[in-house]
């Protein structure tokens, strides 16, 4: 195994967000989640072209207060659930605390994009954008 690699990730931009710390954060989006902005870097604008409003979106973000110590975690931090292995889970405290978010682009402006919803707290430094392929229904 390669031990001593390491990577460096540089942020586009930085989540602006009414959640303040992990505590007000629900577990997905899709919990109640607030829409947030996300402030890109100005050398990175040209990287969000032909991304355009309804768009759905995958953010990838650097979950910065993380620990990145844990292995084990009880499942959405229930005392009732036994602990498993952080790879089978979504626990944010993980070696490399990466967040995958799933988000419409709710508007574009300047160097911003309002998305929603996302859990992601305010300051969370966003590392990469993909787009989202769409989902599949039953037919």
């Amino acid at each position: 195994m390669e031990g001593s690699l390491s990577f460096l990730l540089q942020p586009i931009g930085f989540i602006r967000s009414p959640l303040k710390h992990r505590s007000e954060a629900p577990k997905q989006g899709d919990e109640g989640a607030p829409d947030a902005w996300l402030d890109l870097a100005p050398e990175f604008l040209k990287g969000v072209e032909g991304i355009s409003v309804g768009q759905e979106i995958i953010l990838v973000t650097w979950f910065h207060k993380a620990r990145r110590d844990v292995l084990k975690v009880r499942p959405r931090g229930r005392a009732d659930l036994p602990e498993t292995g952080v790879f089978g889970t979504r626990s944010p405290d993980r070696p490399n605390p990466l967040g995958l978010h799933r988000v419409k682009v709710l508007e574009i402006l300047d160097q911003k994009l309002k998305v929603g919803p996302l859990e992601a707290i305010e300051g969370t430094p966003v590392v990469d954008i993909k787009f989202a392929f769409p989902q599949a229904t039953d037919r």
